[in-house]
């Protein structure tokens, strides 16, 4: 399972949260540094292409996200057969994936998380992957999202419900590059429920997300 940050931590991270949104999500710049060192820094593993949707499908102009080559997100029912629903599927996909991208990508920023998240997501995003950051930690391995569901309210707004399974992505500490392993347990399934609305752009951002760990639902 993925190491998740204690509450001092989380909170020390909150208080970065201002910095972290206007700096593309990155720490504070050391003195022989010559950039920002952002969540996911040095992770060791070469970027490759994230598996999310085509951009080119709706003419948007999307920032690119890539994940490490260690790091896979796994979306299953992408398609229900309504255009709406799946274009708000397609970017609650690219919200976690952007999500994932900073925590586990060395850049100076993340045009992507401030893309697909706003007002209370993206500071909860930021702050979550501040923790990790803070810890000294980072992740690999496979997450999959699963029972993934659309509610539209109205044209421009629906609420997203979906289950994450973590019991094979591992926590990873960002200097030693040493793999925590250990079987997985009811906390590596997760609930959420996330509310997005469409924007001026066309793209469906992530406004809130609640989330509940060891979810009974979620477990099979």
């Amino acid at each position: 399972m993925r190491t998740r940050p204690t509450t001092a931590t989380a909170a020390a991270a909150l208080t970065a949260t201002v910095a972290l949104l206007l700096t593309g999500c990155g720490g504070s710049e050391s003195e022989d540094s010559g950039k920002d060192k952002i969540a996911g820094a040095d992770t060791g593993a070469s970027a490759s292409a994230s598996p999310s949707p085509s951009a080119s499908e709706d003419g948007v102009d999307r920032p690119e996200i890539k994940l490490p080559s260690d790091v896979k997100n796994v979306f299953e029912g992408g398609s229900t057969g309504d255009p709406v629903k799946d274009a708000v599927l397609a970017d609650n996909e690219r919200m976690i994936n952007s999500i994932d991208e900073a925590i586990t990508v060395d850049a100076e920023e993340h045009p992507a998380l401030k893309f697909y998240s706003k007002d209370n997501a993206l500071i909860a995003a930021a702050s979550y992957v501040q923790s990790f950051y803070e810890a000294g930690t980072t992740w690999t391995g496979s997450t999959r999202y699963y029972d993934r569901e659309v509610t539209l309210s109205g044209e421009n707004a629906a609420t997203v419900t979906y289950c994450g399974d973590e019991t094979k992505s591992y926590s990873k500490d960002r200097e030693t590059k040493e793999v925590k392993k250990s079987p997985g347990d009811a906390d590596d399934y997760v609930s959420y429920s996330a509310r997005v609305q469409k924007n001026a752009d066309g793209v469906w951002q992530t406004t809130n997300v609640v989330s509940e760990r060891g979810s009974e639902k979620c477990q099979p």
